[in-house]
């Protein structure tokens, strides 16, 4: 099946897209193509977190091309356009402003909080539909989401910390610089609070180092029950190698557990199997974790000849769910499928169930579990947490 992409990262038209966006405003950014409806993946398909954004746009892709050999959406081909933010706030107003000139009928994505935090607006003054995959609650109402957010992500991380490890004292690093680090560190650190677990350390970090051995060192000596990181993944990489040497993982008594930020191939990739295998890590179910999830797996696999990555199952439905809007009320008008979306209640697709809150625009339940690397590189939902809570997983 041929694909159609086209990358629309411009950064020298930077500022007269902004006043051309900022121009139209409210007005329907339709591309207005006769043959196509052109929707845009938002991903870092470049920089740290390429990899990340590669398996999020090869999940839209497969959709596509589903759609497309299925006969497209209401006698128009689906068109993939490639909206490469680089998990950089200022990169991906660059970008969607770009894209937004250009004419979208919708939009996968971002994936960054911080970013989505700039670009998002943007797709809705032009009345462009997105399906988001942020976490920070600054971003709800922003479209719909079927991933899981801050708000959803912190009551199952505090409960894994208590009910599942048993900790009556946890030490919290972050990192101070992303939206959703800062929100959801804050918010494990309520509801540990809340439950009477003594929070020993709370302590903001900068990404970037080469060792964070000195800085955990410092929180150890505090004796923590559990060391909990919030960080992307990069910085997880390293700091599972730090605490590996620091004598934390496996039957050692020293335990830690890394926040969703860090759940990414990347860290398996970077950290290497062994220091992967030191902490827990929070996350959502891998792709063959789900239910009737091996066609799926099949298929991306027959396409594009490697595993779908964790958030390909995510951007797989979201351009799903949207085309089923768009077929529902008769095209991508902004207001009506906004109003349609909100009220999607049982619709089934790679990743489960979805219910979809009208106020937030968010999935309900959540689909947030507490993983655990394999001698094979690869995350698993940890069968003990599951059993413990009685997770579907």
């Amino acid at each position: 099946m041929k694909k159609s992409h086209k990358s629309v990262i411009a950064v020298a038209l930077a500022a007269a897209l902004s006043v051309g966006v900022a121009a139209c405003g409210s007005s329907d950014s339709s591309s207005g193509d006769g043959d196509t409806w052109r929707i845009g993946l938002e991903a870092p398909l470049s920089g740290d977190t390429a990899n990340l954004g590669k398996g999020m746009l090869h999940g839209a892709e497969l959709a596509a091309d589903e759609i497309n050999a299925d006969g497209g959406v209401l006698g128009k081909q689906i068109e993939i356009v490639e909206i490469d933010d680089a998990g950089d706030p200022k990169t991906g107003v660059t970008a969607a402003n770009a894209a937004i000139s250009e004419g979208l009928d919708g939009v996968v994505g971002p994936y960054n909080s911080s970013v989505g935090l700039e670009t998002l607006p943007l797709y809705t003054d032009a009345k462009v539909m997105p399906i988001r995959l942020t976490t920070d609650t600054g971003t709800e109402g922003y479209g719909i989401t079927l991933q899981p957010m801050s708000t959803q992500i912190a009551p199952v991380i505090a409960k894994a910390l208590t009910d599942f490890y048993g900790a009556k004292s946890v030490g919290i690093l972050y990192d101070s610089t992303e939206a959703y680090t800062k929100e959801t560190s804050s918010k494990v650190k309520q509801e540990l609070e809340a439950k009477g677990v003594q929070v020993t350390d709370y302590v903001p970090i900068k990404p970037g180092k080469s060792n964070y051995t000195d800085t955990l060192k410092s929180i150890q000596a505090k004796s923590p029950d559990v060391i909990y990181s919030v960080v992307y993944f990069p910085e997880g990489a390293v700091m599972a190698k730090n605490l590996q040497a620091l004598g934390f993982g496996g039957s050692s008594a020293k335990k830690c557990l890394f926040d969703y930020s860090t759940y990414d191939e990347g860290y398996v990739d970077d950290a290497g199997v062994d220091a992967a295998q030191t902490c827990d890590v929070a996350g959502v179910p891998a792709p063959s974790d789900f239910g009737g999830s091996s066609t799926y797996v099949s298929k991306f696999q027959d396409e594009f000849g490697e595993s779908p990555n964790v958030w390909s199952p995510y951007t797989y439905d979201s351009l799903n769910i949207l085309v089923d809007a768009a077929k529902q009320v008769g095209g991508f008008d902004y207001g009506q499928l906004s109003d349609y979306l909100g009220t999607v209640s049982g619709w089934k697709g790679w990743t489960g169930t979805v219910n979809i809150e009208a106020k937030t625009g968010n999935r309900e339940p959540a689909t947030v579990v507490i993983t655990q690397v394999t001698s094979e590189g690869n995350f698993e939902t940890s069968p003990a947490w599951a059993k413990a809570v009685g997770a579907p997983y």
